[in-house]
C-alpha cells in the first residue's frame, strides 16, 4: 500500500472558522421608490434622487447655485442627503446638480454640490446641556481616578514596626466574651433608584423635558418647510428627473474566501476590510503590478460596487473615497509614495515592503472661508445615472429611421451638441471639516469641492 501524502494543514474549512459579513462605517443610498407624497416633497429631512430641492428655510438661495459654470443653464438636481452633524446645533442639508448637456461633459464646473446649514436654536441649547453633563462625568471620573493612584501610591505599613497601627486581632473573640467595648452596627446604606439607573435628578429632568423640546424642533422644522415651498419660487420652473426615496443601508462586506498560500509566500494585507477605518485605503504601488495593462483601482472599485449594486451613494463623512480609475484625480488623492534612498557606499542587496498608497487630505484646496482643511463626505455611484434615466417624449416618437440617422450624427460627431446624458465614473463631494457656517439667524450656503473621474 503506498504511503499516504504528507498535507500542510495549515488552515481548515470548518464552518466553525467561517467570518461573518463584515460592516464597514459606510453608509450606502439605495432608490425606494417614487416620492407622491406632497408631504413628503417638502420634506427637507426626506433624502431623495431627483425631483426639485426642498430648502430649510426662506429666503430662498439664487437660481444661479444650479447653473451650469459651461452652458450656463440650469441644471437638474442629483440629490439630496439629509445630514446634521451629531455635535453640530446646525440643521443640515446636502444638495448636488448636474449638467446632462453633451457637450459640458468632461469639463469642471458641469457638478456642484452645495450644503445648506440653519441654525437650531433649540437643539443648541440641547446640546449644551448634554456637554456640560459629559463634562460633569468626566470630571468626576478624573477625581476617582486620582484618589484610587493616590491610594496605590501610600507606602504600606508594617505591622511589627513600633508605633504602627494595631491591625485587627486575631483573637478578638475574646473581648466580646469578656465584655469589651464592640463596634456599632452599622445600618446598611439603601441605594437610591436614580443612583441604580446611572442617571441624576438633572438627567431625568432634561429627559421629560426632551419630549417637549423635540416636538418644539419639529414644529420650527415644519415651519420653515411651510415658510421654504417652491409654488412661488423661480426654482420650481427649474427642470428636474422624477423624485425617488434615498433609503440608507449599511455596506457589508463578504468574507474573503480561504486560500492556502504556499510556504515562504506573502499576503497582502490591504483588502477591502481595511475601510472599517477612518484612515484606511492603502493602495499596491509595485514596478510589477503596475508595467501590467490591468486598472487595480478600477478593478477594486467593480469588486467593491458588487456587493450591492443598487447604491447609487456612498457616504461616509471624514473617511476614505473608493476611486473609480487611475487617473489624475486619483494620482492627487493617492500620491505615490517617495522611494527609499539608495544605498550611497557600496552596492548592496536590499529587500523593501512595497509602497503604499494612502489618501492625503493635504492634497485638497482648503475651504476658502475659514481655511480649514476639506474631507471627503460621500460620492456619486455610476448606478444614479442609470436611475435617473428617463426616455423623453422625442424619444418615444421616433421612428426607426429616424432612429437610425441620430445613431449616424452621432457617430459622425454631428449631434455632440444636442447628446444628452452624463458620463461620469463617480462624483466626489469634500465639505469643509468644521463645518462653518456665518450666521445664527436664517441659513448659510457653501458651496464644496467635487472631483469628478470621468468614464473612459
Amino acid at each position: 500500500m503506498p504511503p499516504a501524502d504528507i498535507v500542510d494543514d495549515a488552515w481548515s474549512d470548518s464552518d466553525d472558522e467561517l467570518e461573518a459579513d463584515v460592516e464597514t462605517a459606510v453608509d450606502l443610498g439605495v432608490p425606494d421608490g417614487p416620492v407622491d407624497d406632497p408631504a413628503s416633497l417638502l420634506d427637507p429631512t426626506v433624502s431623495r434622487i431627483g425631483g426639485h430641492p426642498t430648502f430649510l428655510s426662506a429666503p430662498y438661495p439664487p437660481t444661479a447655485h444650479a447653473t451650469c459654470k459651461n452652458c450656463s443653464q440650469p441644471m437638474e438636481l442629483l440629490i439630496q442627503i439629509w445630514c446634521p452633524l451629531e455635535d453640530s446645533p446646525n440643521d443640515r442639508a446636502l444638495f448636488v446638480w448636474g449638467c446632462a448637456n453633451g457637450p459640458c461633459q468632461r469639463k469642471e464646473g458641469s457638478i456642484r454640490a452645495w450644503r445648506e446649514l440653519r441654525f437650531n436654536k433649540k437643539y443648541a441649547e440641547k446640546l449644551e446641556r448634554k456637554q456640560a453633563r459629559r463634562k460633569q462625568k468626566e470630571l468626576e471620573a478624573a477625581k476617582i481616578a486620582a484618589a484610587e493612584a493616590a491610594k496605590k501610591a501610600q507606602p504600606k505599613s508594617n505591622p511589627f514596626a513600633l508605633g504602627a497601627t494595631a491591625g485587627p486581632n486575631p483573637f478578638g473573640l475574646g473581648s466580646q466574651i469578656f465584655g469589651g467595648a464592640s463596634e456599632p452596627a452599622t445600618e446598611p446604606t439603601q441605594t437610591d433608584p436614580a443612583e441604580r439607573d446611572g442617571s441624576s435628578d438633572d438627567e431625568h429632568a432634561s429627559g421629560s423635558e426632551s419630549g417637549t423640546e423635540d416636538e418644539d424642533e419639529d414644529d420650527s422644522l415644519v415651519a420653515g418647510m411651510q415658510s421654504a415651498s417652491l409654488e412661488d419660487s423661480p426654482w420650481k420652473a427649474a427642470p428636474a428627473y422624477p423624485p425617488l426615496y434615498l433609503s440608507t443601508v449599511a455596506e457589508y462586506l463578504p468574507p474573503p474566501p480561504k486560500v492556502k498560500v504556499p510556504a515562504g509566500a506573502t499576503v497582502d494585507p490591504d483588502d477591502d476590510k481595511a475601510s472599517k477605518g477612518k484612515d484606511s485605503g492603502g493602495w499596491d504601488f509595485e514596478g510589477y503590478e503596475n508595467s501590467l495593462d490591468v486598472d487595480h483601482a478600477f478593478e477594486r472599485f467593480s469588486r467593491r460596487v458588487s456587493y450591492e449594486g443598487e447604491q447609487c451613494l456612498r457616504y461616509e463623512h471624514g473617511g476614505t473615497p473608493l476611486p473609480y480609475a487611475s487617473d489624475k484625480v486619483f494620482d492627487q488623492l493617492f500620491p505615490i509614495p517617495p522611494a527609499p534612498p539608495a544605498p550611497v557606499t557600496k552596492a548592496e542587496f536590499m529587500v523593501t515592503p512595497p509602497r503604499k498608497r494612502t489618501f492625503a487630505l493635504d492634497s485638497l484646496p482648503r475651504c476658502p472661508h475659514c481655511q480649514s482643511r476639506r474631507v471627503f463626505e460621500c460620492q456619486l455611484m455610476p448606478n444614479l445615472i442609470n436611475v435617473l434615466k428617463a426616455p423623453t417624449e422625442e424619444q418615444k416618437k421616433m421612428t426607426d429611421e429616424e432612429r437610425r440617422a441620430e445613431v449616424l450624427r452621432t457617430l459622425r460627431g454631428q449631434g455632440a451638441s444636442g447628446r444628452k446624458g452624463m458620463e461620469w465614473g463617480t462624483c466626489m463631494v469634500f465639505s469643509c471639516e468644521k463645518d462653518c457656517s456665518g450666521k445664527e439667524d436664517g441659513s448659510t450656503w457653501r458651496e464644496e469641492l467635487v472631483m469628478v473621474q470621468w468614464e473612459e
